[in-house]
């Protein structure tokens, strides 16, 4: 991949702080990077982290690195879809985009000394099961709310039980996360007086 494929756009609502100044002595001090530039710098290191997995791998594909609702967030794609095995980065349910998005935050970590909540998307995966997810939780709201019983859905990761919790919250009803690691789930139930 080469350094024109990189897509840093950043998002104009993250918060911006700046340190500059001089210190007690007149030697004028260095600007705390504003949130934004730590949050592209987190980006580029976790695209340089995937970019070399992927090079192992002998995956095509382009990075695009973006900065919204907080946090870094990069997307892996192809634009020769016919050709892409981008699909085996995302594996079954999306279990390997995760592991590679905990393994970016590790990069990042262990470059930073701090801890990061970066997104990563392949091929569209998470866009695809956001709006998937979306449709499930619409039917079981309204299962919910014409037979007055709880409904469970199957386990899933915290990004996919938020976008349940978010769908349930805007339909007035109540949810909460049960179960243990791999086996943490959302629970809806219908809003008792």
């Amino acid at each position: 991949m080469t350094e024109e494929n990189v897509d840093t756009t950043v998002d104009e609502n993250v918060d911006e702080t700046v340190d500059a100044g001089t210190t007690d002595n007149g030697v004028e001090k260095a600007a705390k990077p504003t949130r934004a530039e730590l949050l592209e710098e987190e980006g580029e290191i976790a695209a340089d982290y995937l970019e070399e997995l992927m090079d192992l791998a002998d995956i095509d594909g382009d990075i695009d690195i973006d900065v919204g609702d907080g946090r870094a967030q990069l997307s892996i794609v192809c634009e020769e879809d016919e050709e892409s095995n981008l699909r085996t980065l995302v594996g079954g349910e999306g279990k390997t985009l995760g592991a590679l998005q905990e393994l970016s935050r590790l990069a990042v970590q262990t470059s930073t000394g701090q801890r990061s909540w970066l997104m990563l998307d392949i091929d569209g995966f998470r866009n695809s099961r956001r709006d998937e997810l979306i449709r499930k939780a619409k039917q079981a709201i309204e299962d919910v709310k014409e037979s007055g019983n709880e409904y469970a859905f199957k386990p899933m990761n915290s990004f996919e039980r938020k976008i349940i919790h978010d769908q349930v919250a805007q339909a007035g009803l109540v949810s909460e996360s049960e179960g243990e690691g791999d086996g943490r789930h959302v629970l809806v139930r219908p809003v008792h007086d």
